[in-house]
């Protein structure tokens, strides 16, 4: 059964829902999420995206992001993404918000809301292979470096994002 996404204004006041790849597909913009969860050592964790997914399959991107149900906290939707994705939690908090508009693969445009969230963790974690191929930990230095030569193998909304992530890096 494919979920409902929570559609917004350009003020993240909710006007309705709509099944995810419907929205998807006419450019509505929703609410969604990205969480950039960090190490002790301040290095990022990256995931691959599964080439599964029905979008930006193959590209690397923040820890997860994904879409709260309706009825659900754009927090409550992150802890369970996190457990989803990665088989780990860690507190979360929110650091800015962004909207953005992308044509994507597969005759999609993404239109959200995006609301970032950080975390930390040190732990140990499980992929979910149907939602990423790979993971890795990685110094931000180096990650910038790394954007600047290859852009193409990064998430559209990822280096949307990337410079404000800097500057909110505790």
């Amino acid at each position: 059964m494919e979920e409902e996404i929570i559609l917004v204004d350009k003020k993240d006041k909710k006007i309705g829902s709509e099944f995810k790849l419907k929205a998807h597909k006419e450019g509505k913009l929703h609410r969604a999420f990205s969480i950039f969860v960090f190490n002790s050592r301040g290095e990022l964790l990256l995931q691959k995206r599964a080439l599964g997914k029905y979008h930006s399959g193959g590209l690397w991107t923040n820890t997860c992001c994904s879409h709260p149900n309706v009825g659900e906290t754009v927090l409550d939707a992150g802890h369970r993404r996190l457990k989803e994705e990665m088989g780990f939690d860690c507190e979360l908090s929110e650091k800015f918000s962004f909207i953005y508009k992308a044509k994507l693969d597969n005759e999609l445009t993404e239109y959200e809301f995006d609301h970032v969230l950080f975390g930390k963790f040190d732990g140990i974690f499980k992929i979910n292979s149907k939602e990423a191929e790979d993971v890795k930990w990685i110094n931000l230095e180096l990650l910038t470096k790394e954007m600047k030569i290859c852009p193409q193998q990064y998430t559209y909304w990822f280096k949307k994002c990337y410079n404000k992530i800097l500057t909110y890096k505790e």
